[in-house]
């Protein structure tokens, strides 16, 4: 299969060279280290695509797409769900890779293959739901319809933050209704997130050139998105970078699935539960060290209970143990390398100077970042603002549901949020008021699964929706069809 950046041995360690359907070919980019991200160790290296591959394996997958598109919808799903089994029969491998190459604890790591199965097992559902409808028309004797259609090559740029799953969430779905995929790995985990589908991929029989993995920076996701090859472009990034894709593909009148950033607000009132609150909310900052887009990036607390609230985080975080995420008993890991632990640091620093408090945390060790409580952060700090990317918990305290909600939209961004208290009631009518993709009522922000619509508003995304039969929308095209057995005559 046409397939780029293949790794030698099980332990996908080493990767170089490019493959297409001619055979091993080096990257005309050049290579680029892989790093363990706890140690600073090099375990390998990646070979990176430039225009000129991007374009032979956009050339490549064309070609290969339109057979696949005729193939029938149950070979389709049966790669996806060999895809599944072989998966898990990589699973010690890759998530061995993962903890090493992306800095996450080992549960966030298995978390994350069980989340990538979950992909794998909607998109093989995918393949047999209903793809038309029948139209009425004016004569009775036509047969008018509109079906869906593949779009053919599907470009997918993904983050580094959950390579596997974020990777996996379009690519599976492209794949199984009938297109082939270019994907663009970040640099920073090519491994985790391009040569494990890769081999993933190869290993479930997915016929040659219609997946070609092509790690690189900014100009291979440009030229990947320029290339006249690619229909539809699915990134998931940054919201700096997904304008800069909107702004490309717009121009080239291509459709674009943008999944962004978010600044999520966890908002606890004055009844809610204090222990199921202080759970969800740890959880919803602190996963992955806080490098999720859907993190909890805003803690909402009611005056009444805002000090107990961040005693018991405060507690909480000073009790985590930090380190190489090798370690069994570490639970916070290093972010993804020395300068996003020094961003977070110059957000936290500038929060204080503010008048935010710091309960815990606040320092930076290199690649890593203390568990970090902040109170009192006023809603014009950049600890409120901005999308933090790390182990911070801020919190603002407000004093009644109109302020919560007035707080909680006061930012560009509309991906996830969260509503902790004891009536149900209250919580819908404050969940109504709340312009996010997501909200969870009695839970945290940070959810997803395969099934369900995914997706964010303003700065999160452009409410394009993965998963289930959404991906439909994603992922094909409308085509109108009509059939008649006599040709119509017309006067001339």
């Amino acid at each position: 299969m046409s397939q780029g950046v293949p790794a030698s041995g099980c332990d996908f360690a080493s990767a170089s060279g490019l493959l297409y359907s001619g055979g091993w070919r080096p990257g005309g980019g050049g290579t680029a280290p892989v790093l363990e991200v706890a140690t600073g160790e090099r375990i390998g290296e990646i070979a990176l695509a430039d225009e000129a591959d991007v374009e032979r394996a956009g050339a490549a997958a064309a070609e290969a797409q339109r057979a696949w598109a005729r193939a029938s919808f149950r070979e389709r799903s049966a790669v996806m769900a060999r895809a599944g089994q072989a998966l898990e029969g990589m699973r010690a491998d890759i998530v061995a890779m993962m903890i090493r190459e992306t800095g996450c604890i080992r549960a966030k790591a298995e978390q994350e293959i069980t989340k990538a199965q979950d992909e794998l097992r909607a998109a093989a559902e995918l393949a047999d739901q209903p793809y038309g409808q029948l139209l009425p028309h004016d004569d009775p004797a036509v047969l008018s319809m509109a079906r869906r259609v593949p779009v053919g090559v599907v470009g997918v740029i993904a983050p580094w933050n959950a390579p596997l799953m974020l990777a996996i969430r379009s690519v599976a779905p492209a794949l199984v209704l009938g297109n082939a995929v270019l994907l663009k790995p970040d640099v920073k985990t090519a491994l985790s997130g391009g040569v494990a589908l890769a081999r993933v991929f190869e290993a479930a029989g997915l016929p040659d050139g219609l997946l070609h993995v092509l790690p690189g920076g900014p100009a291979t996701g440009e030229a990947v998105v320029r290339s006249p090859h690619t229909s539809v472009i699915s990134f998931t990034g940054s919201s700096a970078t997904g304008r800069r894709v909107g702004e490309l593909a717009g121009g080239l009148l291509k459709r674009v699935v943008l999944e962004l950033g978010g600044n999520n607000a966890f908002i606890v009132l004055d009844d809610a539960d204090l222990d199921a609150a202080v759970n969800n909310a740890a959880w919803g900052s602190l996963l992955h060290q806080g490098q999720i887009c859907m993190a909890t990036g805003r803690h909402l607390v009611h005056e009444r209970i805002a000090d107990e609230y961040v005693a018991r985080l405060t507690e909480h975080a000073r009790s985590l143990v930090m380190g190489d995420p090798k370690r069994p008993e570490v639970r916070v890991g290093p972010l993804i390398d020395a300068r996003q632990a020094g961003r977070v640091h110059a957000i936290v620093t500038a929060a204080v100077e503010a008048g935010a408090v710091v309960g815990a945390g606040g320092t930076q060790e290199g690649p890593f970042y203390r568990p970090t409580v902040l109170d009192r952060v006023d809603p014009g700090s950049p600890a409120f603002t901005e999308e933090i990317f790390g182990p911070v918990i801020p919190v603002t305290r407000f004093g009644s549901d109109e302020e919560a909600a007035e707080l909680a939209n006061r930012t560009s961004y509309g991906l996830s949020a969260a509503v902790h208290t004891r009536d149900l009631a209250r919580g819908l009518a404050l969940a109504d008021r709340l312009r996010t993709g997501m909200v969870h009522v009695n839970g945290q922000t940070i959810n997803d699964a395969a099934h369900v619509p995914m997706g964010g508003m303003g700065a999160s995304g452009n409410g394009g929706r993965y998963g289930g039969h959404w991906n439909l929308d994603e992922f094909t095209y409308w085509q109108w069809v009509t059939t008649r057995s006599t040709p119509p005559a017309y006067p001339v």
